[in-house]
């Protein structure tokens, strides 16, 4: 049997504005790096990201690093990663997964057989606007724009509610919902008596989708709004810490939304993440893939799982514009060129 072994690093990112989002600000981001050999495979390594998001991923736990180590000896032991074991643990399985898959690609980080992994086809991607104040949001709005992004996703709920619906207002009045597609995430931050209203009123400017208008964990509420929304409800946070087939049948077949947003490193891996698409089509619900923060170690091998179950000739733009926000990211063979991220072999 082969003989594996892993090493773990930690690094510490900084952001090169605040991600400010409903739920605070990251100025910083840690990440576990997890470095994967085999004897069978000298001078080969695959290298994984797990990087829970403090407060909101359901293995952010205190004592991280011992649990992320004693499945790093599962693997190694066993010489597979056991999935079913990992569930509870995503953004651990989603290193693993990332780790295993460039080490058995004898270390390319070309991470699958698609157009994009050769460098033919680019994944449409959204331009993301974080929250901060009026003029900061329209100063960003305005880049993005410029940059040649025709799907803008801005995030909500921070700032006065007048004051976002006058920033959509100011950009549907330049630019139509022909030409701009428009998604705005309200991160959980309306209460359930108020979220129809500002869903009523976010409806007159041709808004392709909402993220999470309510906190998670209100399923008939959320049912509610599901059913009687005048735009489409999408699914986030909701994902997150469902982690059984069972449960993710029940979720989506109780409330029904129109679209779910995936992140490896909160909704189960690479293997999770499938799990939930294959269920969603079955029952008609729409889906794309969003990164979580990573750096671009992770943002490539999402970027990989995106071509692979979306793909070839993707045409629903994916989250994966961020990385662009570090002042001391990792470099990887990927660039955004206009509003596609391309991968370059």
């Amino acid at each position: 049997m082969s003989r594996y072994h892993i090493e773990i690093t930690t690094r510490v990112f900084h952001f090169k504005e605040p991600a400010g989002t409903s739920r605070g600000v990251y100025h910083t981001r840690t990440s576990r790096f997890v470095r994967l050999t085999c004897d069978d495979m000298p001078g080969i390594a695959g290298v994984g990201e797990c990087a829970p998001l403090p407060r909101l991923s359901c293995d952010d736990v205190p004592d991280y690093d011992a649990v992320l180590r004693r499945h790093c000896d599962d693997v190694c032991a066993r010489g597979s990663i056991d999935v079913d074991a990992l569930r509870d643990w995503p953004s651990m399985l989603f290193g693993l997964e990332t780790a295993w898959r460039q080490l058995h690609a004898g270390g390319s980080t070309a991470l699958s057989a698609t157009p994009f992994a050769c460098g033919q086809e680019g994944i449409p991607i959204n331009g993301l606007v974080w929250m901060g104040d009026f003029d900061t949001m329209a100063a960003r709005l305005e880049q993005k724009l410029a940059q040649g992004f025709s799907c803008v996703k801005i995030k909500i709920g921070a700032i006065d509610f007048a004051d976002e619906i006058a920033l959509i207002a100011r950009l549907r009045d330049r630019y139509g919902s022909d030409r701009i597609e428009l998604r705005v995430d309200a991160n959980g931050a309306f209460s359930p008596i108020e979220a129809m209203d500002r869903l009523q009123q976010l409806s007159h400017y041709g808004i392709h989708s909402i993220e999470q208008p309510i906190m998670a964990g209100q399923w008939q509420e959320m049912a509610r709004l599901c059913a009687s929304s005048p735009l489409p409800i999408a699914l986030d946070e909701e994902l997150i810490g469902v982690n059984t087939l069972e449960r993710k049948r029940e979720l989506l077949d109780t409330i029904a939304p129109r679209y779910i947003i995936l992140k490896p490193s909160l909704h189960g891996g690479m293997a999770g993440c499938r799990e939930w698409i294959d269920l969603a089509r079955e029952r008609g619900i729409g889906s794309w893939i969003t990164s979580a923060l990573e750096s671009n170690v992770g943002l490539n091998a999402i970027a990989h799982l995106a071509a692979e179950v979306y793909g070839p000739a993707i045409t629903m733009p994916q989250g994966l514009g961020t990385g662009q926000l570090f002042t001391d990211n990792i470099d990887m063979p990927i660039t955004i060129r206009g509003e596609k991220l391309w991968y370059l072999p």
